[in-house]
């Protein structure tokens, strides 16, 4: 029999190996974990409430997981905030706060990992080969050592969500997958730990994201096309801006698969773009509902 928690009001538990966690998830009843890479921002906060809400036991991981940066990338400016993640997460009612080191986490050179496949090659995982299987490797990690009920992750990363239920359900983990809504800034740009690298001019430059993304969602009702041409027309226009935006790219996806969806496509789509503004990578998605043109079409999944 376990025993239901009050959230904690003292401030959550650190634990920073697996002898320490198992210690304090005793008797945790209900146990939902959110994961992360610290840096922690309203976004994150958004997840541990909805933890909250569905859970006993609320566990925040803060991990910045070697194994899903590629070489070049941003892993070693990557911000590192383990005080104020803890308060922020004490301040959500968290119960322990999940902070392993590398040599934790990887106590040797990790030889098996789980491969995200043909759907971890598309969008972002063409853009960082090996991003993916880093991502699910750290994932299954962490269930392994926190066995969740439930793990809530953000939608801003659909691309990931979508790719660990498919872990979950191909491997049969017991664990229910929770999307929370994105969570935007008030001026429209999506929530990330990577909006502190830009500067005040990198910001307005990076709002084209969100301009495309709600351009096309209007152009909803006209079909893929139109969606991808009204995207694209604000992007085009932000290549020219000072400083400008370099696109990566642009694609309207089935929110399942991620293949592209083709021009007679009806029903839900995830539009999706990645941009660099500056040496700032960042990403952003909104969903659509794609009808036929002579039925018209209801957008919806924005959370801006």
């Amino acid at each position: 029999m376990t025993t239901t928690r009050t959230p904690a009001t003292s401030g959550p538990g650190v634990a920073r190996t697996p002898g320490e966690l198992r210690s304090a998830l005793a008797g945790a009843g209900r146990l939902a974990l959110v994961p992360t890479m610290g840096a922690l921002h309203e976004g994150h906060r958004s997840l541990m409430r909805l933890a909250r809400a569905e859970a006993d036991t609320v566990v925040v991981s803060v991990f910045v997981n070697p194994l899903q940066f590629g070489p070049g990338e941003d892993l070693d400016r990557y911000p590192r905030d383990l005080p104020g993640d803890v308060r922020q997460c004490a301040e959500e009612g968290v119960d322990v706060v999940f902070a392993p080191d590398t040599a934790t986490m990887y106590p040797r050179e990790q030889m098996i990992t789980v491969d995200a496949g043909t759907m971890g090659e598309r969008l972002e995982g063409a853009s960082r080969p090996g991003h993916f299987t880093g991502v699910l490797t750290v994932v299954a990690k962490l269930f392994h050592l926190v066995r969740p009920d439930l793990a809530v992750f953000g939608e801003k990363d659909a691309q990931q969500i979508a790719l660990v239920r498919r872990m979950t359900a191909d491997l049969n983990l017991p664990v229910r997958i929770v999307g929370a809504p994105l969570l935007r800034d008030p001026d429209g740009l999506a929530a990330s730990s990577r909006n502190a690298y830009l500067s005040a001019r990198e910001r307005e430059s990076a709002l084209a994201l969100p301009r495309a993304l709600s351009a096309g969602r209007a152009a909803a009702d006209r079909g893929p096309d139109a969606v991808r041409a009204a995207a694209r027309a604000v992007l085009d226009g932000a290549a020219r801006a000072i400083p400008p935006i370099a696109l990566d790219y642009l694609a309207l996806v089935d929110t399942a698969t991620f293949d592209e969806v083709g021009a007679d496509h009806t029903g839900q789509a995830c539009l999706a773009v990645a941009a660099r503004v500056g040496s700032t990578r960042l990403i952003d998605n909104v969903t659509v509902r794609l009808a036929a043109a002579d039925i018209g079409g209801t957008p919806e999944g924005d959370s801006s």
